[in-house]
């Protein structure tokens, strides 16, 4: 499994964490076809306190723009759809936090409404899925302190939108450590739905590639520079991660329906066990195996179909997995030819179980009308009977 760590402890800002995924090695043309409707961004190497990083000049203008008028631009792009729906979460997710400051749905966007906030936006998700990434896992993030100035006047760090966004998300903060507005509400929103899209807790494995985005500024007493890394985890297959959630409140077709839909989404397993919960109330327990880099996905879809305010993850359950292979065999019933797949497992070289796939006997049992039990012996006892 490939990660991308970010390690945001001198900040984060878009064009930070854009040059980073560029000095990783992401695709130049593919950012930049993205973003050619709304900038021309210049890519150069530079020194931070003595560090090399990547820095980006959009060379835009300054100007304000309501929600819709930026979703409307990110449509029109030369990007991918995946690249448009993530940019659109990131913007979503600056207008929720704007509005929460502002107390009114009607937001109009400043500095993170310019062109070079949406070239950083869309740049940078862009960036990151040509790096055909697993997961990304993002190291505590540093937001600075003292005060800023903006199209609001004087703010504290972080600016409240930064603190709005650092608090509807995952991510860890650190506060303080170096005087000045470190991490932007652009750096804050990108990062937290990064966290959100393909957030894991997996962070360790062989170093791959590193990178570095530079900031503006070049302080004497830190880099101003956003590192990236990408690691290789190795084989995943002996790790799960297990995604529980209790609920009283679903019938049992739709409990049917929420495993189908897990099973559908990718997940290794899924299953219901009843339950007694507080005040003796008869409940169920719904359980998901899952690989780790598929948890926070399916976690959220298993809130969105059962409707529980909380999903329990235990990460990275090592599991102890037998050789397996699936072989389709013949079978003779009533003088007519089936195909069924079998999975077969093994241990040590030696072949334990030959089991045929359930909806292979179901359809066997449909063709010949005999009972799906009868079927199963009649293709098991054969299949057992040949290598």
């Amino acid at each position: 499994m490939r990660i991308l760590v970010i390690d945001p402890r001198f900040g984060a800002a878009g064009d930070m964490i854009l040059g980073a995924l560029l000095s990783l090695g992401a695709d130049r043309e593919f950012v930049l076809r993205s973003v050619a409707s709304v900038s021309k961004p210049e890519i150069t190497n530079v020194l931070r306190a003595g560090i090399p990083a990547t820095y980006i000049r959009t060379n835009t203008k300054k100007t304000t723009r309501t929600l819709s008028e930026i979703l409307e631009i990110i449509s029109a792009a030369d990007a991918s759809v995946q690249a448009k729906d993530i940019a659109k979460k990131v913007f979503t997710r600056i207008r929720d936090a704007e509005a929460c400051v502002h107390q009114t749905e009607h937001v109009h966007f400043h500095e993170v409404g310019a062109d070079d906030a949406i070239s950083d936006i869309l740049g940078s998700v862009s960036a990151l899925l040509s790096l055909n990434i697993d997961a990304v896992h993002i190291l505590p993030l540093s937001t600075g302190m003292g005060t800023v100035t903006c199209s609001h006047g004087i703010m504290p760090v972080p600016a409240p939108a930064t603190a709005e966004i650092l608090k509807a998300s995952n991510l860890a903060v650190s506060l303080g450590s170096s005087e000045g507005e470190l991490c932007t509400p652009t750096g804050a929103a990108l990062l937290a739905t990064f966290q959100e899209v393909f957030g894991t807790t997996v962070h360790s494995g062989k170093l791959l590639s590193s990178g570095a985005g530079a900031g503006t500024r070049d302080p004497s007493d830190h880099p101003n520079v956003l590192f990236a890394y990408i690691m290789e985890t190795g084989d995943e297959a002996g790790s799960v991660d297990v995604l529980e959630t209790n609920v009283d409140d679903i019938s049992g077709e739709v409990l049917s329906s929420v495993l189908s839909t897990m099973m559908n989404e990718g997940a290794r397993d899924a299953s219901v066990i009843p339950i007694v919960m507080k005040k003796g109330r008869p409940g169920y327990l719904i359980r998901v195996i899952s690989l780790p880099r598929d948890a926070p996905r399916l976690a959220k879809i298993l809130t969105h179909e059962t409707g529980s305010l909380g999903v329990r993850c235990t990460p990275m359950i090592h599991r102890f997995i037998a050789d397996r292979t699936i072989a389709n065999k013949t079978v003779v019933i009533n003088d007519r030819v089936y195909s069924v797949d079998v999975k077969i497992a093994s241990m040590d070289g030696v072949v334990y179980s030959r089991k045929a796939e359930f909806d292979d006997l179901q359809r066997i049992s449909d063709a010949s009308g005999l009972p799906v039990r009868t079927v199963k012996h009649i293709v098991e006892e054969d299949v057992w009977k040949t290598p």
